[in-house]
């Protein structure tokens, strides 16, 4: 289960670094980093200057780690996260930049798919090869007495 499952904060919880590096694998290093950087400039503070991170938090960090499993360099994200902040006017740049990276993931698993069947077969290749070498030595020891 993860943080937003077991708490039973009101509807627009509020977490803390632990909480969300838990939640999402996140290193409270890398969430500062990311805060920084201009990847998550909105996080807000308790009155000791704790930080509280909300549900729309957690949702942006979940969209950011699927940019990253996308392949997007940082300063693309962070380029991404400046037109949101900037407003529905950037949708046009937003969406070509999605564009972009889904035909950068589309390439990418092709890529992958060659490279997959190029180990089938080669992995194909060593099966056969095992089962011959098995017949042979069979063959090479004799009947055998039952």
């Amino acid at each position: 289960m993860t943080v937003m499952e077991t708490r039973t904060a009101p509807a627009e919880g509020h977490y803390t670094i632990s909480e969300v590096a838990t939640a999402t694998g996140l290193t409270a290093h890398t969430l500062r980093w990311y805060e920084r950087i201009g990847l998550m400039p909105h996080i807000d503070r308790s009155h000791t200057g704790q930080r509280r991170y909300r549900d729309r938090d957690l949702r942006w960090l979940t969209f950011l780690g699927k940019l990253r499993t996308t392949g997007m360099p940082v300063a693309d994200m962070v380029r991404y996260a400046e037109w949101v902040r900037a407003g529905d006017h950037t949708f046009a740049e937003r969406q070509e930049l999605l564009e972009q990276t889904r035909q950068d993931v589309r390439a990418r698993i092709a890529e992958l798919q060659d490279t997959l069947a190029v180990l089938d077969h080669k992995i194909g290749s060593y099966v056969v090869a095992r089962n011959e070498a098995a017949v042979s030595a069979d063959v090479a020891a004799g009947p055998r007495a039952t």
